[in-house]
């Protein structure tokens, strides 16, 4: 019964933000690191940002450093995305992934679509 199921995206206008959330079950979240990969159509699944199953390690594509942040609150079970500055090449399917070894899940995804 492993669940990751991603929450609040929707449509922004250029220059906005919003916050994606993530929310994990049925296994021991805090130690997995967690992962956020984007999808647009008919382009590469891409990794967006990375944190360690602590929280105390980040890395992010060039993409969105200096514009996105992510974030964990293991008493919680969730991974936090927060996005400003959105641009419409920032528009695709958002991921959430957790993984430890061998061992992989995936979310759903949430649609961002960035647009005037």
């Amino acid at each position: 019964q492993v669940q990751l199921v991603e929450s609040g995206g929707g449509l922004v206008q250029p220059g906005g933000s919003l916050r994606l959330s993530c929310a994990a079950s049925g296994f021991t979240f805090s130690s997995y690191a967690m992962s956020w990969f984007r999808q647009a159509p008919g382009k590469e699944r891409e990794l967006v940002a990375h944190i360690t199953y602590t929280g105390d390690s980040t890395n992010y594509a060039d993409s969105g450093k200096g514009r996105f942040t992510i974030s964990r609150d293991n008493s919680k079970n969730t991974v936090y995305l927060q996005m400003n500055s959105l641009k419409p090449e920032d528009t695709a399917v958002y991921y959430c992934k957790a993984n430890r070894g061998y061992a992989a899940y995936w979310g759903q995804g949430t649609q961002v679509t960035v647009s005037s």
